[in-house]
């Protein structure tokens, strides 16, 4: 199958990138398509103004050149406060040494650049699996 045919089999996939620069897209990308990252969360407040994931939504995942590179299935959705993400779940974004420390500093950084970092902000967790590689 083509890469062409391959993206016409999502029609109504939501396409989009992983962090906030190339080189993150890129980053975390190539850990989903290892199979160590099943997982990503996003501020609540980000989706005030974009549809909000569900639970079988497919996403065509783009590279930090924005070309489609994979496509999930989103499995599951949990809104927790970054305090209370546990060690758990920090491994399934398989970030680093997949330790929740890392987890927390990196998602700090992360959430201070889009200017809405607090202990206590509400996040989307979603679980996810990969369904195709372009």
């Amino acid at each position: 199958m083509s890469h062409k045919q391959g993206l016409e089999n999502y029609p109504d996939a939501l396409r989009w990138s992983f962090g906030d620069s190339p080189e993150l897209a890129d980053e975390l990308l190539q850990l989903v398509r290892e199979g160590h990252k099943t997982a990503t969360c996003s501020s609540y407040h980000a989706f005030k103004n974009e549809e909000t994931p569900q639970v079988g939504d497919y996403n065509i995942i783009l590279d930090g050149a924005g070309q489609p590179s994979c496509v999930i299935r989103t499995r599951s959705l949990t809104l927790v406060r970054y305090c209370d993400v546990t060690a758990e779940m920090a491994a399934k974004e398989g970030e680093g040494d997949k330790s929740l420390a890392f987890w927390r500093e990196g998602h700090q950084r992360y959430f201070e650049r889009e200017g809405s970092f607090a202990p206590d902000m509400l996040l989307v967790f979603e679980e996810f699996e990969l369904v195709e590689v372009f």
